[in-house]
């Protein structure tokens, strides 16, 4: 039987991690646009992957379970890469909860209901989910156990409590780790791992709009003054997803992977630190 790794968000990360825990798998890429998605295959398909593509739009339960429904029909669900999302500079607060938060815990749940034993995946979370400030303990355990449909109904994500984009990203992001956390224990009992990477400043088309668009000064100085000095590339990160989706990192679920050259260690103890 075929063995299927999963791409929802056919970008520079995804591809990234794809290529490196996918020989000899079926790799069906999928993005809200279908050009994405046939890039991507062309690019991968030129280097010996066999690929198919299809339409999702993570934000829609129907459109998520048409893109479980299509990777069973291929095969064994052994790998859910998950890279799609919406930036701050992006998207309204509403949007931004809507695919990252809302269509992030979609994903984990309906893939966690297929995914093989053996299995593995990755959330593709953000550095600024490190950067939002400790939430009440009965907050954490909101964001990471409360039905996926009731979920933007948390009183903590009313408009009057999320008021900007950039807060809304924190808060999503947030909220991937800690349900990502609470998912790996539902997914161990089908004998599965899943595990979150929060990348920094990554040099993808998305971060290239970041660092021209109105945050990128800030963004700009970020760099300069982190630890590491630079931005990190697509490949970074594919080294780190293949530790966790491969026999490495077997003993690794349920953890947030930290990877944005020191960002966050100068934001909190720092030059970066708030006044």
């Amino acid at each position: 039987m075929n063995e299927v790794i999963v791409v929802i968000g056919a970008g520079s990360i995804g591809q990234a991690i794809a290529r490196r825990v996918s020989a000899g798998r079926h790799v069906l890429l999928a993005d809200l646009r279908q050009e994405n998605a046939d890039e991507a295959a062309k690019v991968l398909g030129d280097a010996g992957f066999e690929t198919s593509t299809a339409i999702v739009d993570v934000a829609s339960r129907a459109s998520v379970h048409a893109l479980v429904e299509k990777a069973v029909s291929l095969g064994a669900v052994t790998g859910v890469i998950h890279a799609a999302g919406v930036s701050p500079t992006q998207a309204s607060p509403a949007l931004i909860l809507k695919v990252d938060l809302y269509g992030t815990a979609l994903v984990l749940e309906e893939f966690g209901n297929v995914i093989a034993a053996g299995g593995s995946g990755v959330v593709i979370a953000s550095q600024s989910g490190h950067r939002l400030p400790s939430l009440t303990p009965e907050q954490d355990t909101a964001l990471a156990l409360t039905p996926t449909e009731e979920l933007l109904a948390l009183p903590m994500l009313h408009p009057d409590q999320v008021t900007d984009p950039l807060n809304a990203y924190q808060v999503a992001k947030r909220g991937n780790s800690l349900r990502v956390k609470a998912e790996a224990v539902r997914w161990g009992k089908r004998g599965a791992r899943i595990n979150t990477i929060s990348p920094g400043i990554i040099m993808t088309p998305l971060a290239r709009d970041e660092l021209t668009g109105p945050r990128g000064p800030g963004y700009r100085r970020m760099l300069e003054i982190s630890p590491a000095g630079r931005a990190g590339t697509p490949d970074e990160v594919g080294t780190v997803g293949a530790l966790l989706m491969g026999r490495d990192g077997a003993f690794i679920t349920g953890s947030d992977i930290l990877m944005d050259g020191g960002v966050t260690s100068a934001y909190w103890y720092g030059e970066l630190a708030p006044k």
